[in-house]
């Protein structure tokens, strides 16, 4: 069984641009290896935007990236992206976009029009995973996921149900191609159950709690946790306890670990200094590219 290592309760919330309030539940600094391939993640929890007709919208304008992919997971509200690779599209609740940003481009995150006009909850999750070596100069890619293409799996006994974001649980596959094996699970466990979720031995795995009370492993070595909380779990060991106290949603992220060089400079992250040296250079060269025209706001690309 794998057990808990590390508890880590959500940091104070900060803004990225003007519309997304995130709880920075980790970043490559530290521990990017020990975490691999999971660079960073920021947690907006759960808040209300008041209407906002006529006015400029909340978000990120245009910014780099490059040498990774982002995952951004919609729960309520909406969000539009747009990209210099020319993908794009708004995402709402149970919708995923998984952007590769691979040699690099361009992109924007603002609130989309029509949830801009009329406010109200407000509730996502971005995700950074890493690539390897091999493929951080791989072409950009966009993949718009909507929530009726992720299976949902019920968990034995009825103890909850898993949507597969990416990887696969009981011979269903989640919509997402990856560079390397993971799994992105949004596990939704009823109050009183235990699942047992089996993960490869070897593998990174972590687990936010976005809602509800949980405990996590057994015996002297079980943890507790509330509400926008880490668990971290050893790489030794094939599955994953959880008991829910309460009704409880997890953002289960698993994935097969990078032995390689974690080298990042803000948005950009590669496996050595002379490679980010030659990313802000690309990019101030505008080998980027600029941002594309196309989306149709309500219309996943």
């Amino acid at each position: 069984m794998k057990q808990v290592i590390a508890q880590i309760p959500a940091p104070g919330r900060h803004w990225v641009g003007d519309g997304f309030p995130v709880h920075g539940m980790f970043g490559y600094q530290q521990g990017a290896l020990a975490r691999s391939p999971f660079l960073m993640l920021d947690y907006a929890a759960p808040m209300d935007f008041p209407p906002n007709p006529g006015a400029q919208r909340r978000g990120v304008g245009s910014h780099p990236h490059r040498g990774f992919e982002t995952v951004t997971i919609v729960y309520d509200g909406e969000v539009q992206h747009r990209d210099s690779a020319g993908g794009g599209g708004v995402i709402g609740p149970g919708d995923v976009q998984w952007m590769t940003a691979g040699r690099g481009l361009v992109h924007d995150e603002f609130h989309s029009d029509d949830y801009s006009a009329r406010g109200g909850p407000f509730h996502m999750v971005q995700l950074w995973v890493n690539l390897p070596q091999k493929d951080k100069m791989t072409t950009p890619r966009y993949q718009a996921i909507t929530d009726a293409t992720i299976p949902r799996v019920t968990l034995p006994g009825g103890a909850g149900t898993a949507r597969l974001i990416a990887g696969e649980l009981a011979g269903q596959r989640g919509p997402a191609q990856t560079f390397t094996p993971m799994n992105v699970w949004d596990v939704q466990i009823a109050a009183g159950a235990t699942v047992h979720l089996d993960q490869p031995d070897g593998w990174t795995a972590l687990v936010l709690v976005q809602s509800g009370e949980v405990t996590a492993g057994d015996g002297a070595q079980a943890r507790h946790a509330g509400p926008a909380s880490l668990l971290q779990f050893s790489r030794e060991g094939r599955t994953l306890a959880l008991t829910a106290q309460s009704d409880a949603r997890l953002l289960l992220m698993a994935g097969e670990p990078i032995a390689e060089p974690v080298v990042g400079y803000g948005p950009f992250v590669m496996n050595t200094q002379d490679e980010i040296v030659q990313a802000i250079q690309d990019f101030n060269s505008g080998h980027f590219g600029e941002i594309v025209e196309t989306v149709t706001a309500g219309t996943p690309a």
